[in-house]
């Protein structure tokens, strides 16, 4: 039996942090504060729903069809109902996301329901705060939302998943959803027609994979400018391109910001006055560079953030104060279109983009004898008989090849579908997952520039002066041999890359 380590609570926004704990087995805590607005929201959608006479009033989702069939009535029964809004939806295609994206959205999913403005029931909550107690996760395919009235598809695959249908993840193995809930001793969820379209009508998803990819981002870039440090050190260059003066000059708090931590870990460096007068930009630009993707990574965070704290759904139930006299109103719009998240996420595959770029190009200067200072090509201890850092250049090219590929912007790809009730979508889905999957590929080129610094001083390159920078050249010569002779490199990337991420960068 898996013992979780760590609590979220439902009452509050959510935090980034919370979402990558989410991996895990966690304690999601729902208390009374929490339960009392459930029930209470539960209430109100039942009295919204039947009028004094007995009659139905018509609510999306509840009594109606879906998308562009609202126009027509949905099933009288309530189980059936949930069918009908589920069983369409099944038709997602592709790998499945990783189980980090899933349990997260899940948990961004269960926080906005728990605001009490959905009309679920308590059982729906309380059954997925369970769920997050084992290592339970829904089989999701990866392809099929336009993150227009939430991501319905995905989110369809985990609901059903819920139920007992299709697959699911437990004790690392996939295997039938109905299987996989006994293992994790979790019940069947029995949703009713307004449980199910509350489950699938938000952008949970996207906002998962938006925030997690952030995260990921945020520890490239705080790489990079280690690296970049570590890379004018073991050079020798003047660090007058990171001059306070400078840069508060230059005007943007990113770059003042960055420069600031940069003139930290480059304290005590002594230039070596072999260089010249002015640096490649990559090397000159860097806090320029590095302090834009810093004011573009503020943004993103802050969009991140209020969809953490909002509610993603339709309708919504608000109760009525206490002098209008009636239970409440039930409001039909479209809290559900990510497009906030879809100008995130595009932002974010452009920082990404320009991120593995700069890291590509600090490379290519270190393996240039004609720019290094006179070290070897390729940083090879024996040019010719050994090839260094050769293989490592050449696969950083297809990586920076494939980054810029996927860095098109998804938000303008906006086609109507749905008979056009759907006329405009964001797209966000795609812009988060896109986003993630670079941000994977950007921790690699990461690895590769720590590979290549770590190689350098090996072959001849000076031991950098500043402390800082020292401690992050040991710890990478303690995680990784010099290559010398070759050998197969693709390992070392990763454990450099990983290294970065657990390290404690200055």
């Amino acid at each position: 039996m898996l013992t979780p380590t760590d609590s979220v609570s439902l009452t509050g926004p959510l935090s980034p942090a919370a979402l990558r704990r989410a991996a895990a087995p966690l304690t999601v805590a729902v208390d009374d504060e929490a339960r009392a607005r459930v029930e209470r929201g539960r209430r109100l959608f039942h009295s919204l729903r039947h009028d004094a006479g007995g009659e139905d009033r018509p609510i999306y989702g509840a009594t109606t069809g879906f998308g562009a069939l609202v126009g027509y009535s949905g099933r009288a029964d309530e189980a059936d109902q949930c069918d009908n809004t589920l069983a369409h939806l099944g038709v997602g295609q592709g790998p499945d996301l990783p189980r980090a994206i899933v349990r997260a959205a899940l948990l961004l999913r269960v926080r906005s329901l728990a605001q009490g403005v959905s009309g679920v029931s308590a059982e729906v909550v309380d059954r997925l705060a369970a769920m997050f107690a084992t290592d339970f996760s829904p089989a999701v395919p990866r392809h099929g939302s336009v993150g227009a009235s939430g991501d319905l598809i995905p989110l369809a695959y985990a609901a059903q998943a819920l139920r007992g249908r299709g697959h699911a993840y437990t004790g690392g193995h996939r295997m039938p959803a109905a299987d996989a809930l006994a293992a994790a001793g979790l019940r069947p969820l029995v949703l009713d027609g307004r449980d199910a379209l509350a489950l699938v009508n938000g952008t949970s998803l996207t906002t998962a994979a938006l925030s997690l990819a952030c995260d990921a981002v945020r520890a490239a870039h705080r790489a990079l400018a280690s690296l970049t440090c570590l890379l004018a050190d073991v050079l020798g260059c003047d660090p007058g391109f990171l001059d306070a003066d400078l840069l508060r000059a230059y005007g943007h708090a990113g770059a003042i910001d960055v420069g600031a931590r940069m003139r930290h870990t480059l304290a005590g460096c002594a230039p070596s006055g072999t260089r010249p007068l002015q640096e490649p930009y990559s090397l000159r630009c860097s806090p320029q560079l590095l302090g834009a993707a810093e004011d573009a990574l503020r943004y993103v965070d802050g969009v991140v953030g209020a969809d953490l704290g909002g509610v993603s759904d339709n309708p919504l139930f608000f109760p009525a104060g206490a002098e209008e006299g009636a239970p409440g109103r039930v409001v039909h719009g479209g809290n559900f279109f990510g497009q906030p998240a879809a100008f995130a996420a595009d932002l974010l595959a452009s920082v990404a983009a320009q991120l593995g770029n700069l890291a590509e190009r600090q490379l290519d200067l270190l393996v240039d004898p004609a720019r290094n200072g006179g070290l070897p090509p390729m940083l090879a201890t024996v040019p010719g008989a050994q090839h260094g850092l050769q293989g490592v250049q050449l696969a950083t090219t297809a990586l920076v090849a494939e980054i810029r590929r996927a860095a098109v912007p998804a938000a303008m790809q906006s086609l109507p579908t749905n008979l056009h009730n759907q006329d405009v979508v964001p797209f966000g889905t795609q812009a988060a997952l896109r986003s993630y999957d670079m941000a994977e590929l950007l921790a690699l080129l990461c690895g590769s520039l720590a590979l290549g610094l770590r190689q350098a001083v090996h072959v001849g390159a000076r031991r950098p002066t500043a402390s800082r920078c020292a401690a992050l050249l040991d710890a990478l010569a303690d995680a990784i041999e010099p290559v010398d002779p070759d050998r197969p490199l693709d390992a070392d990337v990763r454990a450099a890359a990983r290294l970065l991420v657990t390290c404690d960068l200055p």
